[in-house]
């Protein structure tokens, strides 16, 4: 791989290192009960580290007063454009559950790229939209720190563009493989063990990185594309905690699985193709760096796998314990 690159790698590790958290979405989740035909009690059933009714507020249809909680709408009920301020920050989505007397329930979701729902009554049968669950995969490759940590090792492997095809696709088809079987409840995993193994597997590529420099060789560096699809399956499991966290009936689950996914994939072809056209651009400038920064981003990936794994590996044998 070039010096141009080795350079921006520098760079986008540094970024990432700042935000070197674990993977997963932030969601809240909201419970909307109808206990009257105009009155509905609500309340923040699942938030994070920082309580979700610190960050986040809710302006309820027009027609619609919130007091103590109970939110008292005139004769149209519950309906029209509901707003979460504060989306984006904290959180990265909402989940709002409203529960009927005499409907079924309605599942709306609110995201950064979508910040209100239209809520239609007790008849509309709603759920998060196409759009939804496509900008959540986005958004979780693009905040998967870990994830993206993993291809920018295998970059750095990798030597020419018809190897990085087939990696790249290795690692495509793996994660796709558990993030099916994840979601549709064939296997789980549990978050400790498999965040700890994620880290593992951004660990495993330092000491390959560091071989590919002194010109030796070995099993990864010649068939990079097994590597990727081996770990790439302990990665799906990851995304599939994404879309876990939207809590699916069983007849949204396929549009879902298939447009999450599609949103993960769009998320990481994007960032190999910044960085190939980054590149380019390093190329056609000519720049020479020297040989510290060029293998500075190599270290990085090791000692930030490290850091993770022993971080994680405290963090399982603590939930044992």
């Amino acid at each position: 791989m070039s010096a141009g690159l080795r350079s921006w790698l520098l760079v986008v590790l540094a970024l990432l290192s700042s935000g070197a958290a674990a993977h997963e979405m932030s969601m809240a989740e909201m419970e909307v009960r109808q206990i009257s035909p105009r009155e509905f009690l609500w309340q923040w059933t699942v938030s994070g580290n920082r309580p979700a009714n610190e960050v986040l507020t809710p302006v309820w249809p027009d027609g619609c007063q919130d007091e103590d909680n109970i939110v008292r709408c005139g004769d149209a009920g519950l309906q029209g454009v509901l707003t979460i301020k504060g989306i984006g920050k904290v959180y990265s989505a909402a989940m709002i559950r409203v529960y009927w007397r005499d409907a079924p329930m309605s599942v709306y979701t609110i995201a950064a790229g979508q910040p209100r729902a239209r809520l239609s009554g007790p008849s509309d049968g709603a759920s998060p939209g196409p759009g939804a669950y496509l900008y959540l995969g986005i958004e979780h490759i693009m905040l998967g720190v870990d994830h993206l940590l993993f291809v920018l090792g295998l970059l750095l492997i990798v030597g020419d563009r018809w190897m990085l095809l087939k990696t790249i696709t290795a690692f495509t088809v793996a994660h796709s493989i558990t993030l099916a079987v994840a979601t549709f409840g064939i296997a789980h995993v549990p978050a400790a063990p498999l965040n700890a193994s994620i880290a593992l597997s951004i660990l495993f590529l330092g000491p390959e990185i560091v071989r590919r420099w002194r010109g030796e060789t070995s099993f990864t560096i010649r068939h990079p594309w097994v590597v990727a699809f081996a770990f790439g399956l302990l990665h799906g499991f990851g995304f599939a905690s994404g879309l876990a966290q939207l809590g699916l009936p069983d007849s949204q689950i396929p549009l879902a699985l298939l447009l999450f996914n599609i949103g993960v994939e769009i998320g990481q072809l994007a960032f190999v193709f910044g960085i190939l056209l980054l590149e380019r651009s390093f190329r056609l400038l000519e720049c020479h760096w020297p040989r510290l920064v060029e293998r500075l981003p190599g270290y990085l990936v090791g000692t930030l796998g490290a850091f993770w794994t022993i971080q994680r590996v405290v963090i399982l044998l603590r939930s044992v314990a």
